[in-house]
């Protein structure tokens, strides 16, 4: 059986639960990071050199990175549907999990990092508005892909959808002003609706 570990205030974990809910797999999940601690023992080290979660053992194989996680799911369980068939459709879904990992959540990261986690005595506040006006571009640029989509690469729910759906909840959670983004409001409607979205992706952020 699949074996997840992670907490499920990680935006990272939440993309891998996304998936494991999508695909309705049974599994086993052992609450591990933050306040659960468990990352510093040799056993997890062993499993994943970097210390922290999400990590899966599907049947004896063992795998880290969120991004990676969500793909492996999903072509092996989800050929069709959270894995397009079409190479293109999966090479534009592919795409934006990548985007959200390398534009959108290191901007992200540290505008939530100072807005949940800082005191606000201890916020540097040059920082949060740097990462907040790229957090916001971001938003912008997810805006202007969605325009007459109901998906992040068209009518299907696809893996690209899951990494987004998880950062997106997250940025529309944030105490800030953002920019009007009607088609991202529509979009994350049709995310919020998914039964596999209970439990997963919920408020207020920790």
């Amino acid at each position: 059986m699949l074996k997840i570990w992670g907490r499920l205030s990680s935006l990272n974990v939440q993309k891998v639960m996304l998936a494991v809910r999508e695909l309705a797999l049974p599994h086993t999940f052992v609450e591990a990071g933050g306040q659960f601690g468990g990352l510093d023992t040799p056993e997890y080290g062993r499993l994943n050199p970097n210390r922290r979660v999400p990590l899966i053992d599907d049947n004896g194989f063992v795998l880290w990175e969120s991004n990676a996680i969500v793909r492996y799911l999903a072509s092996r369980y989800g050929s069709g549907s959270l894995w397009p068939t079409d190479p293109c459709v999966r090479a534009d879904a592919d795409r934006w999990m990548d985007w959200q990992a390398t534009e959108w959540q290191p901007a992200m990261g540290p505008a939530f990092l100072q807005l949940i986690r800082t005191p606000e005595d201890k916020r540097n506040p040059e920082l949060l508005a740097k990462v907040v006006a790229q957090s916001n571009a971001c938003g912008q640029i997810l805006e202007n892909a969605l325009q007459g989509r109901e998906f992040i690469a068209g009518a299907q729910f696809t893996m690209g959808d899951i990494a987004l759906a998880c950062a997106a909840h997250r940025w529309l959670a944030l105490p800030i002003e953002r920019p009007e983004t009607p088609a991202i409001a529509a979009w994350y409607r049709r995310v919020m609706m998914r039964p596999a979205t209970a439990g997963v992706l919920t408020l207020p952020l920790a």
